[in-house]
């Protein structure tokens, strides 16, 4: 499963400086002047997991094959992008193609590293780049609902109805408001899916935070100034002692930690925390030659599962070997794991839960 993560906000926020620490590379260019990122760059980066190194123990396999996520680093959008201003929709168009929206807003002060706009303000940060975005849904949303107010006065009773829901999310988008905010029901998501809306994507905050509270953040305290709602996701991170991490080798970065006061790095916590946005889990799949984590939507059943190692499992699926991961860790294998009954068998309807480990019995 392919998942892409936008990473957006205003010009010299610190995108491409948690792009580079997030990749463990320097492709990303940081430097202090607006705009110095043009094409958006491309990572693809492991999700921490734990559980894989504990179940690589007991199988020894030949490789350990973890989960991961496109990060993209997209050019900083400024007001008037959606109208073509700054670098323009050339970017909008990056970010629709993503999955989620992680939005940088900067926190920490600095005199030597330029403000877009001259002064630090997140929450002004925050609404201009929704704004934007609202803009261009609403430049989206403007030609179909002519098209849908036109084809309503056949009085056909569904497009009539489409028609009244384009018009609840004209009304939605004008009072500054995201989709995603929205209650639609699963048929009206389906609906306008064509549409792409980018205010309808996932969203979460990273607070780019001064190295000093790296590891002291108060997370309630930010949200309040970024006039977030308490519900809302945001990770504070600071850009720059990420990108110091990333120099470090494992001990080095672990003594850091400590006096930083910081149990996993800012990174790790971006990572599961956009995990945990798109709605997912993991499943693994462990014997000699890998342990290697699949990603599933929660609520998935188990021939879906199936599906996301290959096509015909899914079509030709028998059965399950469903087997907790703490079972095949705390028993040492899975021989033993089945001569204490806890290996099950589950049929079609089993809804995947976390952390199983699964084997597929499958019809060629």
């Amino acid at each position: 499963m392919s998942l892409k993560i936008g990473i957006v906000g205003l010009p010299n926020v610190g995108k491409s400086t948690l792009f580079n620490a997030l990749t463990r590379s320097k492709s990303a260019q940081a430097a202090n002047y607006p705009f110095c990122t043009i094409d958006p760059n491309v990572g693809i980066v492991e999700v921490p997991d734990e559980r894989m190194e504990k179940l690589a123990k007991i199988v020894s396999p030949e490789r350990i094959v973890p989960a991961v996520i496109e990060f993209v680093d997209i050019a900083g959008l400024v007001k008037g992008a959606s109208e073509g201003e700054g670098l323009g929709n050339q970017f909008l168009s990056h970010i629709r193609e993503c999955d989620a929206i992680a939005q940088v807003v900067r926190v920490f002060e600095d005199k030597d590293v330029i403000h877009v706009h001259g002064e630090i303000h997140p929450q002004k940060d925050r609404e201009i780049i929704e704004a934007e975005l609202i803009l261009a849904d609403m430049q989206t949303l403007d030609k179909r609902l002519k098209k849908a107010e036109s084809e309503a006065k056949s009085g056909d009773k569904k497009k009539a109805a489409y028609a009244d829901l384009l018009k609840r999310i004209e009304t939605h988008l004008h009072q500054g408001e995201l989709v995603i905010n929205m209650v639609l029901s699963e048929e009206d998501k389906a609906q306008v899916s064509d549409l792409f809306f980018l205010t309808a994507k996932p969203l979460l905050y990273i607070a780019n935070v001064h190295e000093n509270e790296a590891g002291s953040a108060d997370v309630k305290a930010l949200k309040t100034k970024l006039n977030i709602p308490e519900s809302a996701t945001l990770i504070p991170i600071s850009a720059r002692v990420e990108e110091e991490l990333g120099g470090f080798s494992d001990e080095e970065a672990k003594e850091y930690l400590d006096t930083l006061g910081m149990k996993e790095t800012g990174l790790n916590q971006l990572i599961k925390a956009s995990y945990s946005l798109l709605n997912l889990i993991t499943y693994f799949t462990a014997g000699p030659k890998e342990v290697r984590a699949w990603t599933v939507h929660k609520g998935d059943t188990a021939p879906k599962a199936a599906g996301v190692i290959h096509t015909d499992f899914e079509k030709g699926f028998i059965r399950a070997e469903v087997i907790k991961w703490e079972d095949l860790v705390s028993c040492g294998g899975d021989v033993q794991v089945r001569e204490k009954g806890l290996m099950r068998l589950e049929g079609k309807e089993y809804v995947v839960q976390d952390g199983d480990v699964m084997h597929f019995r499958f019809n060629n």
